[in-house]
């Protein structure tokens, strides 16, 4: 399923989501997100080449390097963090301030695996350079990560 919530003008969903169940238990899904490592292999969006970094995350405050297939590299400033539930952050150029859009993962245990939740949410963004970008990624591309990762994480840790 995917949800887009416009803006309060009602033009443009600034709010995206998609989520679906994974038949895989969250510890082994977070795993596969928090480690930056593992990010290029179930990136929807196609946007991401390597971790600059090789440390898992494990705090809000933690900051992680991510290389785009652009060659351009991103610092990753998680603000929201709850092992095995839910991490999120914000991206920027390396030692500037994030413009204002937020990538969120939830989980949430099911009965036939893990409720996988995925957001990305622009309404803070103030960098009219980065609009684009922002309006090119929808619920499809959102959906498409989700689906990536649970083919990883229910090839490593499949429920029955």
């Amino acid at each position: 399923m995917t949800t887009e919530t416009a803006s309060m003008s009602g033009d443009v969903p600034r709010v995206v989501s998609a989520e679906r169940i994974v038949r895989a238990g969250p510890a082994t899904i977070f795993g596969l997100i928090a480690d930056p490592r593992r990010q290029p292999e179930w990136d929807g969006n196609d946007n991401l080449r390597v971790a600059e970094s090789a440390e898992r995350v494990r705090a809000a405050g933690d900051v992680f390097l991510m290389e785009l297939t652009n060659g351009q590299v991103r610092e990753n400033h998680v603000v929201e963090f709850t092992e095995d539930r839910l991490i999120a952050w914000r991206p920027s150029e390396v030692g500037r301030t994030p413009p204002g859009h937020l990538w969120r993962w939830e989980l949430e245990p099911a009965t036939d695996g893990t409720l996988v939740r995925h957001t990305y949410d622009w309404t803070a963004l103030r960098d009219e350079k980065r609009e684009a970008r922002a309006r090119a990624t929808t619920g499809d591309r959102l959906r498409a990560s989700i689906d990536r990762l649970a083919a990883l994480a229910e090839a490593e840790s499949p429920v029955r």
